[in-house]
């Protein structure tokens, strides 16, 4: 209806990373069009739902559409994205359908998880890694699975591939907001951990540092930090090794997900590997 495409006309788009996936792996069919339709509903629901759930005001450097419209209308219109997804996903195959319900499932638990981990400092490599895969990975598996079942592909190396590269994906966002500048990320800067959300760098951060480095991050957590407070803090990861450190991670699992292709023809594949993880820092 009209406010339906009036809040759709809102939404700055993105990488569509998940759907260049699938055409990459299964070429341009129309099953394949029609599930990365699928696919970049499901993602922009989600990222309509995390932007009330975060409170945040901008996405991709315009006002997010809970900030112009209210956090009703953003839950409402993230909702008719996911009935609209899975009334065009039932179209294609059971099999589709399966793989993609099973993500979306995961991503939802990774939403709770988020908000569950943001509750108190989260210390554990474990419970990050875990959130990870399932609200930001999962969904990158998935296409990537999706196409290979399209083309009648091996799916386990499609799998290794995109969740490796799902989880460099996250951790390079990760690296970024804390990096970066609002005007460069098209969100504030350093929000990460205001929020409540213990990064990979935080954790690196906290475990390799001393007793004073740790009340001083604990002494952060989730608190509104001035200009000066947030580049005091944005220096101290820096010159601690904990980005340097998270930087050889994004490149250690960058590598499995190129590795899981050796025995495919995947240079493009390979070269969206290097785009998204080689963003500037």
């Amino acid at each position: 209806d009209a406010k339906s495409k009036e809040l759709y006309s809102k939404i700055e788009h993105g990488k569509m990373l998940r759907s260049k996936l699938m055409i990459k792996i299964a070429g341009d069919s129309d099953d394949v069009i029609s599930a990365c339709a699928v696919v970049e509903m499901i993602h922009l629901a989600s990222l309509l739902h995390d932007d009330v759930i975060d409170n945040a005001n901008t996405r991709r450097g315009k006002a997010s559409i809970n900030a112009l419209y209210g956090d009703h209308s953003a839950i409402m219109f993230g909702d008719i994205l996911y009935s609209k997804a899975f009334s065009q996903l039932a179209l294609i195959s059971s099999e589709v359908a399966h793989i993609i319900a099973q993500a979306v499932t995961k991503l939802s638990i990774g939403e709770m998880l988020d908000v569950e981990l943001s509750n108190s400092f989260n210390t554990s490599y474990d419970d990050y890694f875990d959130m990870i895969y399932k609200k930001t990975s999962a969904l990158i598996e998935a296409s990537a699975v999706v196409g290979a079942t399209l083309s009648n592909k091996d799916t386990q190396t499609y799998a290794t591939y995109g969740k490796n590269l799902g989880v460099a994906f996250q951790i390079v966002d990760d690296i970024l907001d804390i990096v970066q500048d609002e005007a460069t990320l098209g969100k504030p800067s350093m929000s990460d951990l205001k929020e409540g959300k213990v990064t990979l760098p935080y954790l690196y951060f906290y475990h390799d540092g001393s007793d004073e480095d740790k009340e001083y991050i604990l002494s952060k957590f989730k608190k509104e930090l001035n200009p000066q407070e947030s580049q005091e803090l944005k220096q101290r990861l820096i010159h601690s090794g904990a980005i340097i450190k998270t930087k050889a991670k994004v490149n250690e699992i960058a590598n499995l997900a190129i590795k899981a292709l050796s025995n495919e023809d995947s240079k493009e594949l390979e070269m969206i590997v290097s785009a998204m993880t080689d963003r500037e820092f």
